[in-house]
């Protein structure tokens, strides 16, 4: 992969929101190769930059497009929660993407780097377009796609998930939101448009897409990943993703715009909040969409328009610009220096409570933190509210990690425990926003200085004292109990139903 790859031109995207990440020589007596659009983080139809890249491509040079996706066997510990919501939503695409543009969908099952450049080969595909990730996994298989694949083919990798192209926005590090805010916003008006009209590629496939057995996948993946079963609350797909946005009886844009302005940062009112970040991770809608609907209805309600496009927009942007020039975004060595001096000036004070203990065999042990089993009643709330409800409120999410820092023995630790609870039970884990909400809340990063204090040296402190003084604790505490018992309530219900189910053979 080239170390700067260039942008190239396209007549419907923006040039810099693609690069070349490879260019293939192709034979002046050779015909070009259909085009295959490899989907991983961007999961939709509707909206997608990457897929609209792929067809007008593929147009130019008048041959076929497909649509491959890869399921891995695993992939940082997802479970049913979040595997069954992914494969349901493409299950959904599958369909659309072959009855309304008769692209061919293809689904492969094992590593990306031996599956995706098998089937460039078989298909004599000229051109691979990619989605883009900041995640070092996702990354290191396309760097190994490119010294894979024949040298006729080219590669391309188009940021359909941002609004300004990550590369774009700025080409370093940012500091904070204040240093990356006036650069974005500058931008939107050149990026922050609507999306041209996705038309059927000139040219067919000259084979028709492939069969996948959607229910069986799915009950196998939701029987293997049981642990964390999935959610009632969420419809996965495109048109649900919508619905929650745009919906006559329950949008957030249509019908809860209001509430956002007042109570986004009370825990007690979750249907406050848009509600689209399970949509917004899998990409099953287009955060461009919803900030271009938000747009819209800006004069109706200003104030909640500015703070949702602020998180939508200036803050998503800033995780993926930290985990993308920050190759150890999830490690204290992704810190700022004068955080990890603090931290480890600290290391060593003495913890009220530790929660993590060594087993015999090293193996670290959670089981006190995953099963909310500590003296303190509101962090308990907020595990169980993440672990039956599969969200935590983003207030709550930043006193839960802060907590687990001061429980713990070491910063690391505590870093290490606060991404594996949150990738196992948040519906958005394995998530850029993921991993910097870790760390802002353990290791300072997007943050500033504070008093110097134990453990947390100049870390910010949050404590239950100041949640008090923010909401009503006590009633926090009980919506959560309530909230699980009724998921109790229904998985025992559910349980003889599901037993007189067949399982699936693998």
């Amino acid at each position: 992969m080239a170390e700067n790859p260039s942008p190239t031109q396209s007549t419907t995207v923006q040039s810099g929101r693609i690069r070349v990440l490879k260019e293939g020589s192709r034979p002046s007596d050779r015909e070009m190769g259909p085009v295959v659009y490899w989907m991983f983080r961007d999961q939709r139809l509707r909206d997608n930059w990457a897929l609209i890249h792929a067809v007008d491509q593929a147009n130019k040079a008048n041959v076929p497009v497909a649509v491959a996706f890869n399921l891995f066997d695993q992939f940082l510990g997802a479970k049913a929660r979040q595997l069954g919501f992914m494969l349901k939503g493409l299950q959904q695409l599958h369909r659309d993407i072959e009855v309304t543009l008769r692209i061919p969908f293809f689904l492969f099952q094992g590593e990306a780097i031996e599956t995706i450049p098998t089937f460039l080969e078989e298909c004599g595909a000229s051109l691979l377009v990619i989605d883009f990730s900041p995640l070092r996994e996702v990354r290191g298989w396309k760097e190994e796609i490119c010294k894979r694949v024949s040298d006729s083919v080219s590669i391309h990798e188009v940021d359909a998930h941002n609004v300004v192209p990550v590369w774009v926005a700025s080409d370093k590090l940012e500091y904070s939101a204040r240093t990356i805010r006036s650069k974005i916003n500058n931008l939107l008006p050149k990026y922050l448009i609507d999306f041209p009209r996705l038309r059927p590629p000139i040219k067919k496939w000259a084979s028709p897409g492939q069969f996948a057995d959607w229910e069986k996948l799915i009950a196998d993946v939701v029987r293997k990943g049981a642990e964390v079963p999935e959610l009632e609350w969420c419809k996965p797909g495109e048109d649900a993703a919508m619905d929650v946005l745009m919906g006559s009886k329950n949008g957030f844009l249509t019908k809860r715009l209001n509430s956002y302005s007042t109570d986004r940062n009370n825990p007690l009112k979750p249907s406050a909040l848009s509600g689209l970040s399970p949509y917004l991770h899998f990409g099953q809608i287009s955060a461009q969409r919803c900030a271009i609907e938000a747009r819209n209805v800006r004069k109706l309600c200003p104030q909640a328009v500015d703070a949702f496009l602020e998180e939508l927009v200036v803050r998503r942007e800033l995780a993926d610009n930290f985990c993308f020039y920050q190759p150890k975004y999830d490690s204290l060595l992704g810190a700022w220096e004068w955080a990890r001096k603090t931290l480890m000036d600290h290391a060593s004070d003495r913890r009220e409570h530790i929660y993590t203990l060594l087993r015999p065999n090293g193996i670290c042990r959670r089981e006190q933190l995953e099963k909310a089993q500590t003296a303190d009643p509101l962090w308990n709330a907020s595990q169980l509210e993440m672990v039956h409800v599969g969200k935590m409120h983003g207030f709550m999410r930043m006193y839960w990690a802060k907590k687990i820092l001061e429980w713990t023995s070491s910063p690391e630790d505590a870093l290490a425990v606060s991404i594996y609870l949150n990738d196992k039970y948040e519906i958005d884990g394995r998530d850029p926003n993921g991993y910097v909400g870790c760390m802002w809340s353990i290791c300072g990063v997007h943050d500033q200085g504070w008093k110097e204090r134990p453990v947390f040296g100049k870390i910010r402190y949050m404590n239950y004292a100041g949640c008090k003084r923010k909401f009503d604790v006590d009633g926090y505490i009980a919506y959560v109990k309530r909230e699980a018992g009724e998921v109790k309530k229904r998985k025992l219900e559910a349980a003889p139903t599901a037993a007189k189910i067949k399982e699936p053979r693998i």
